[in-house]
């Protein structure tokens, strides 16, 4: 599993490796049971502290998604992954939105949003 790190990002580092790992599980890279860095290998891979992975993990923990074994590391669980997918796409919804909301301030019409997504789109 790769994690990339953007530091001119608008998401905090932690909320980042949230949402890669999150990607991860509901995608199938990470399987059930399957165990995760430790928090002080991860941190070291992405060049980061032990505090921000450790944060990633705490949140990770909150949401059922991964659980710590004491003494042995932290394990992806058990989880819904439809719940997992709709969580995720409101989460994509209301970032779509802000986005949009941002072009129209600009003063973009609805042609010219639609014409930068399929740019955008043919690029992928």
């Amino acid at each position: 599993m790769n994690i990339s790190i953007r530091t001119q990002g608008t998401l905090a580092i932690y909320e980042q490796i949230v949402a890669q790992l999150k990607n991860a599980i509901v995608t199938g890279e990470l399987k059930p049971g399957e165990a995760l860095p430790s928090i002080r290998s991860l941190a070291g891979q992405l060049e980061v502290s032990v505090i921000t992975t450790k944060r990633a993990y705490e949140e990770l923990e909150k949401e059922h998604l991964i659980r710590s074994v004491p003494g042995k590391g932290f394990y992806v669980c058990e989880y819904n992954q439809d719940y997992l997918k709709e969580k995720q796409y409101i989460g994509l919804e209301q970032r779509m939105a802000e986005v949009l909301s941002d072009c129209f301030k600009a003063g973009m019409s609805k042609k010219n949003v639609m014409d930068m997504v399929k740019e955008l789109m043919e690029d992928l």
